[in-house]
Formats: C-alpha cells, sequence, structure tokens
C-alpha cells in the first residue's frame, strides 16, 4: 500500500473512533440528556479516541519513511556475495547509494550485482510496505479499542486531550529549533574543514578571490580572500536599501496619514504586487533594460558605466525591497492608537508634527523590523545580482563596476559535479557561515534598538 493511501486509511479509521468514542461516552451516561455527568463534553472523548488511533499509527510510517530505505539497503548489502564484505565502510555506502539509486531509475551502471541487488531490494521493499501497512492498522486498532474500552464518566478526556495538544505544539516547537541548530552545525563542521586547510585570516582579510582547484600543469593557483566578496555585497545592498528605505517609508507615511481610503484601497495591492515578482524577472528587467539604459545615459555624461554593474543590481533590488518596507512600515503606523494623535493635536501640533515627533517614533520597532527584514533580503538575493552585477570578484566601491556577491559565489562553487573533500567546494560553507554571522549581527544590533523605543514607548 502506497503511504499516502496508508495514512488516508489511518484518518477514516481515526474518523471512525471519534464517532465510537463519542457515542459510548453518550451512552456510558445514559443518553444525551445526562452528559452533565461525563468528566468532559462527550466530543472530547471522541477526540482522544481519534488521537489513539492515529498518532501511534502516523509515528510508525514516519520511522519507516526515516529509516526504511537504509534498513533496506542494509540487508541487500549483506545478502551480495563475495568480494563486497571486503569493501571499506565508504565504499559501502557509495555501493548503497549507487542500488537505492537505480532502484529509483537513474543508475549509472548495470552491473551484474547491482541488477541483482536492485531486485532484491525491490522485493524486500513490497514485503516491508506491506508489513508496515498491517502494522499501521494493526496499532490503529489498538489504539482506539484500548481507549474505546476505558471511556468510562470520571474519565479526564479534556484533559488528555489538551495535554496531548501541548505535545505536539512542543514537539513542533522543537523541531523548529532542532532544524536551525542542525542547519548551523552541518554549515560549521564544513567550514571547519576549510579553515583546517585556508587560515581564517587569509579568508577575512585576504583581497583576492579566486576559488579553483591549484594545478600545476596550468600553473593556475587559489586565492580565497573573501574581502572583495563582502564588500560587494555590502555595495550592492546598500544601494538597495538607499532606494527602498525612503521610497518605502514615505509611501508608507502617505498611505498611512494622509491617503484617502479609495486611493489607499488601490494602490497598496498594487505596491504589494512587487513582493509577488519572481526575482528572475527583476533579472531580465536589469539586464535589457535598466542596464543599457545606465550605461548610455553614462556614455552621454562622460561616465563609463558598465552593463553590468552594482548601481544596476541595487536599484532593480531596491524596487523589489520596497513592499517589504512599505508594508510593514505601514502596519505600524496605522497600529498606533488614534488617541497619541488626539492628544498631539490638542497640544497644537500641527499633523506633520504628530507624524514625526509622536506617531513615526511609537511605530520605530516595527519600522526597524521592516527595514532588517529588508536588508537580510538584499543581502541574500541571489539572481538579481546574477544577471544584473556578473559574477567577477572586483574589490572596489565603486558602483558603476561589475561586482559579486557572497550568495552568488555559493552558488557558483555549489553548481555542479563537485568533489565534496576540496577546498574550493568547502569555501561555500565558509561562506554560508560568514553570512550567518553578518544576519546574526544584524539581528542584534536591531534588537538593541528595538528594546531602547519599547522601553520609552510603552
Amino acid at each position: 500500500m502506497q503511504t499516502s493511501d496508508l495514512v488516508l486509511v489511518i484518518i477514516l479509521l481515526a474518523l471512525v473512533g471519534y464517532r465510537l468514542g463519542r457515542a459510548r461516552a453518550i451512552r456510558v451516561v445514559g443518553g444525551s440528556r445526562l452528559v452533565r455527568r461525563l468528566h468532559s463534553l462527550p466530543a472530547y472523548y471522541g477526540i482522544l479516541t481519534a488521537l489513539w488511533c492515529a498518532i501511534p499509527a502516523l509515528l510508525v510510517i514516519a520511522g519507516w519513511q526515516l529509516l526504511g530505505d537504509r534498513i533496506l539497503t542494509d540487508a541487500v548489502l549483506r545478502e551480495i556475495p563475495g568480494h563486497v564484505h571486503g569493501l571499506t565502510s565508504a565504499d559501502r555506502d557509495l555501493l548503497g547509494t549507487e542500488i537505492e539509486n537505480a532502484v529509483a531509475g537513474d543508475a549509472t551502471r548495470n552491473r551484474g550485482e547491482i541488477m541483482a541487488a536492485v531486485s532484491r531490494y525491490q522485493v524486500l521493499q513490497r514485503q516491508a510496505n506491506t508489513a508496515v501497512s498491517v502494522a499501521c492498522i494493526v496499532v490503529a486498532l489498538l489504539g482506539g479499542v484500548i481507549v474505546w474500552r476505558r471511556i468510562k464518566p470520571q474519565l479526564q478526556a479534556r484533559n488528555a486531550v489538551e495535554y496531548a495538544i501541548t505535545a505536539v505544539l512542543l514537539m513542533c516547537a522543537c523541531v523548529a529549533i532542532a532544524t536551525t541548530i542542525g542547519i548551523v552545525l552541518s554549515v560549521l563542521f564544513e567550514a571547519l574543514r576549510f579553515f583546517e586547510r585556508i587560515p581564517l585570516a587569509e579568508f577575512l582579510f585576504g583581497l583576492h578571490w579566486n576559488p579553483q582547484v591549484s594545478s600545476a600543469a596550468s600553473g593556475s593557483e587559489s586565492f580565497f580572500g573573501a574581502v572583495p566578496l563582502f564588500v560587494g555585497t555590502l555595495l550592492v545592498a546598500l544601494i538597495a536599501m538607499m532606494v527602498a528605505v525612503p521610497v518605502g517609508l514615505f509611501s508608507a507615511i502617505y498611505l498611512a496619514e494622509y491617503a484617502s481610503s479609495g486611493f489607499r484601497s488601490v494602490s497598496k495591492p498594487v505596491l504589494e504586487t512587487l513582493a509577488g515578482i519572481p526575482t528572475v524577472v527583476y533579472g531580465f528587467f536589469a539586464v535589457l533594460t535598466l542596464g543599457p539604459l545606465l550605461r548610455d545615459l553614462g556614455q552621454s555624461a562622460g561616465l563609463a558605466i558598465s552593463t553590468e554593474s552594482a548601481l544596476s543590481a541595487g536599484l532593480v533590488m531596491g524596487v523589489m525591497i520596497i513592499p517589504y518596507v512599505s508594508s510593514l512600515a505601514d502596519d505600524m503606523l496605522r497600529a498606533v492608537p488614534q488617541s497619541l494623535r488626539d492628544g498631539s493635536v490638542a497640544l497644537g501640533a500641527t499633523q506633520s508634527e504628530t507624524i514625526r515627533r509622536v506617531v513615526f517614533p511609537a511605530a520605530m520597532p516595527g519600522i526597524v523590523g521592516g527595514i532588517l527584514l529588508g536588508v537580510s533580503r538584499a543581502i541574500g538575493e541571489t539572481m538579481i545580482v546574477v544577471m544584473a552585477a556578473g559574477l567577477s570578484a572586483n574589490l572596489t566601491i565603486n558602483p558603476l563596476h561589475a561586482v559579486t556577491t557572497v550568495t552568488v559565489q555559493i552558488v557558483t562553487l555549489l553548481a555542479g559535479d563537485q568533489e565534496l573533500e576540496s577546498p574550493v567546494t568547502l569555501a561555500a560553507f565558509a561562506l554560508g557561515l560568514s553570512l550567518f554571522v553578518i544576519t546574526l549581527l544584524l539581528n542584534v544590533v536591531a534588537l538593541q534598538v528595538v528594546r531602547r523605543y519599547r522601553e520609552q514607548y510603552e
């Protein structure tokens, strides 16, 4: 039975368990008119029965999805005769991956033992799927029957259901935390492997970036100085925020404080439409329209502006970020209590003075959050920079020249078939770690600003 079909069966069993549990709760007290004798409402008894039907069976399914392929692969490897048992652990893992790829239809070699292992794998997979399906149904029925038989007037079904919901919420929170920790550790460990080969000082303060596999025959040499990438990232992000912050804030102030309801109902959705445009479309706009336009304007003014430049990428990226800044700032400004505005006007302040000295400072925490979101979006953007700013790691603060960013280089280093042990590939993890640290520092700074204004206006 397919996993989707099995999940559907479990859900149907849970629905049946709900109806049976609710009906039994009513029956044990002698009818619906006497449900007040129950500790909880009848629906809680039904929910408790449904949970005991669904949760254990779904845990069995999740466990098999996580461990099933590994179990089947190990079983198949143990059955391969002869020389396979003399392989190292790494070679056995590689052979197991090849078998799994062959089962999925991505085999690169049709060796005899591989095809025999694939056939055996498919047989074991069918048997295991049948066994798991039967086990899940049995577990679901067993859990439902146990709870159904325990339903009595004094059973605290509501408390049990609330405990179960709390446990689910806690598990979701733990999954989010564990995922974050796993991402950080996976990047950190690979970055440490990179720094074992390339000194940290060379990476952080080196002025040349040319990651490639060194070859004595070609005379090529690798350089892993990330300063050009950091400068290019900050330059493009700075240009983008110089466009997004003023335009976004001013438009938010107008929409929140001055615009009529009719104009606001039309302009706000149109402004937020910019956030839904794919970044590749912005990249095409920069390459086909803005880049040549800036080049022609520069030639008429006597300036040498490259078609691929930080200015072109930053301007387009700034337009893309405007909705993030504007929408959050508008929501924060409108969330300021009207009583603050009325009190300011009653004391003789004009509308502009009220906005500048009362409304805007009160909304500052949310506005800073929107700006921070925009900065993170600018630092993490890839497609626009690839298309509009190029791939050249030039150390320059001239916005008229081509630059590249950290995210673009991460994509470049991990594109195609790369050897994980190579410093060229490991450099991508070092860049990812540095990007994580930069974003973390931005968050810390923003938190300090938000805390300062929040203490002042709450």
